[in-house]
């Protein structure tokens, strides 16, 4: 099994980039309340599903919150920025592939244990 490491982006955010298919990646971002991601965009769709906690997200001017088990849709080349209202793990998923994010990461194969 192939597994992304943790990056500490700021002091109330890290995140995993995992190993990408052809066309499609997920990253994992957790984010201690207060924590935000400034205002950028970039050519790639994107979705962001709330796994736990309550974002704030600013996208092309509208401010929308999402809540644990919802999903934003973020289409590429849209201004957006995420501000955590409380502890959250968000699911980010890209398509095409992010070249960006992939070229900071190391990918660890880790074996399953079986019982």
């Amino acid at each position: 099994m192939l597994q992304g490491e943790w990056q500490q982006i700021t002091d109330k955010i890290r995140r995993k980039v995992m190993p990408p298919g052809k066309q499609l990646m997920i990253m994992l971002v957790e984010f201690k309340q207060g924590g935000f991601g400034t205002e950028h965009a970039h050519p790639h769709e994107q979705i962001g599903f709330v796994v736990s906690g309550r974002i704030k997200m600013m996208l092309g001017g509208d401010e929308v919150v999402v809540e644990a088990g919802e999903q934003i849709v973020v289409p590429g080349n849209v201004l957006h920025a995420v501000w955590a209202l409380e502890d959250t793990t968000l699911l980010e998923i890209f398509t095409p592939l992010r070249e960006d994010l992939l070229a900071t990461i190391t990918i660890n194969e880790k074996t399953e244990m079986s019982s």
